[in-house]
C-alpha cells in the first residue's frame, strides 16, 4: 500500500497538460435513489472535462499529447470505433497544438457524417476508412489489434508519427485513471464514505479506464470497489488484457502487484446487446430515465449502455440498499444525434 501524497508524488514525475479543472464534482442521484429502490446513487462528472466535448479520455491524453509534444511529433495516429470519442478528443487536443491528427477506422466511410465524425471533420482530423474486415467483433485482441494498425499507419503516413493506442489503453495513458482513483477516495473520505460499501461503476470499451481505477485503489489500499460493463464485445480475452495493464501500471509507480484475468472486475456481453454501437431498448430506457429523473444526458453507446447495466443490477439484489454506487460518466453526448429516429416514439 502506498500513501496517497507519495503516489501523487510519483504521478506528477510525467509531464502532463491539463484538461479540466479537478476534482470533477461526485453529485448524489437522489431521485433516481428513490426510484429504484436500491443503493445510494452517485455519478462522478468526467463528461464536464476535456476539449472537443469532453469526456473521459481528456484523462489519458493530459498525459499522451505532452509526450507527444516533447517528442517533438507533428502527427498522432489513433483508432477507434465509427463513434469513439477518443478519436474526437485526440483531434480536439491536436488541433491548437497544430498537431495533424489521423484517425483510422476499419469500415466503409458512411455517406453521411454524423456524431463524432461530424466533429472530427469540424476540427480538421484526417479520417482514414479501412475496409479490413477484421478486428472490434472479440475476434483479435486489443494487444494485436493495437499492433495491425501501428504497422498500416507506418505504411500509409510513413515513419516518424505518434502513436496512441484504441482508448490510451496504455500505461501512460491510464496513469489518468490512477490519478481519478486518488480523487474519488478523497471525495468519499470527505463525505465520511470510505468505511461504507462503496463500488465504481464504469462502462468498458477499450478497459483502460477499468485499469486505472484497479491499480489506483490497490494502491492506496481503499475498501472502494470497481466495476466494469462491456458495451461491445469488441476484444479476445479482454479480462487478460485489462489484468495485464492494471499490473503494469502498478510496476510503473513502484510497486509488484499481479492481477489475474478472474481478477478483471468487468462484466463481459450480459449488456453489449448485439455488439458496439448497436442500440437497445434497454439503453434507450436507461438514457430517458436518467434524463427525466435527474436532467442528466448518457449517450446510447458507452453511458447508456453502462446504466441500463446498472439498473439491471440494482433489480436483480447486486446492491443493498446501504450500499453506495458511484457511475463514472464518461461521456459521449455527440453520437445522441447520430440517429434522427433512435428516440422516436
Amino acid at each position: 500500500m502506498t500513501h496517497i501524497h507519495e503516489l501523487r508524488s510519483r504521478l506528477e514525475a510525467w509531464p502532463r497538460f491539463k484538461y479540466g479543472s479537478y476534482p470533477t464534482p461526485l453529485e448524489p442521484l437522489p431521485n433516481l435513489t428513490k426510484q429504484l429502490a436500491g443503493p445510494q446513487l452517485w455519478i462522478k462528472r468526467d463528461d464536464i472535462i476535456g476539449p472537443g466535448m469532453g469526456g473521459n479520455k481528456a484523462r489519458k491524453l493530459e498525459f499522451l499529447m505532452a509526450e507527444a509534444v516533447e517528442q517533438g511529433k507533428d502527427k498522432v495516429v489513433t483508432f477507434g470505433g465509427l463513434q469513439s470519442n477518443h478519436a474526437r478528443m485526440t483531434a480536439a487536443a491536436c488541433a491548437p497544438l497544430g498537431i495533424e491528427a489521423h484517425l483510422f477506422y476499419f469500415g466503409p466511410k458512411p455517406k453521411d457524417l454524423r456524431g463524432n465524425l461530424l466533429l472530427n471533420q469540424l476540427l480538421g482530423a484526417k479520417m482514414h476508412f479501412v475496409p479490413f474486415g477484421g478486428g472490434n467483433d472479440g475476434s483479435l485482441t486489443i494487444e494485436t489489434t493495437n499492433r495491425l494498425v501501428r504497422m498500416l499507419a507506418t505504411v500509409r503516413l510513413g515513419p516518424g508519427a505518434y502513436f496512441i493506442p484504441v482508448g490510451g489503453h496504455s500505461v501512460l495513458g491510464c496513469l489518468g485513471y490512477v490519478n481519478a482513483a486518488l480523487e474519488i477516495h478523497e471525495q468519499l473520505s470527505h463525505l465520511r464514505l470510505t468505511n461504507h460499501p462503496v463500488t465504481v461503476v464504469t462502462a468498458a470499451g477499450t478497459g483502460g479506464t477499468l485499469a486505472g481505477l484497479m491499480a489506483g485503489f490497490t494502491l492506496i489500499g481503499t475498501r472502494v470497489k470497481v466495476l466494469g460493463i462491456d458495451i461491445g464485445k469488441l476484444w479476445r480475452a479482454f479480462p487478460t488484457a485489462i489484468a495485464r495493464l492494471a499490473g503494469d501500471l502498478c510496476a510503473a509507480l513502484g510497486e509488484t502487484h499481479q492481477y489475474r484475468p478472474e481478477d478483471t472486475p468487468v462484466i463481459e456481453n450480459r449488456y453489449a446487446g448485439m455488439g458496439y454501437a448497436r442500440v437497445s431498448d434497454d439503453t434507450l430506457l436507461a438514457i430517458k430515465t436518467v434524463a427525466q429523473t435527474e436532467g442528466i444526458m448518457l449517450d446510447p453507446v458507452y453511458t447508456g449502455k453502462a446504466f441500463a447495466g446498472v439498473i439491471d443490477l440494482i433489480r436483480k439484489g447486486r446492491f443493498g440498499e446501504d450500499e453506495h454506487v458511484v457511475f463514472l460518466h464518461t461521456g459521449g453526448y455527440p453520437a445522441l444525434w447520430v440517429d434522427e429516429d433512435m428516440f422516436a416514439v
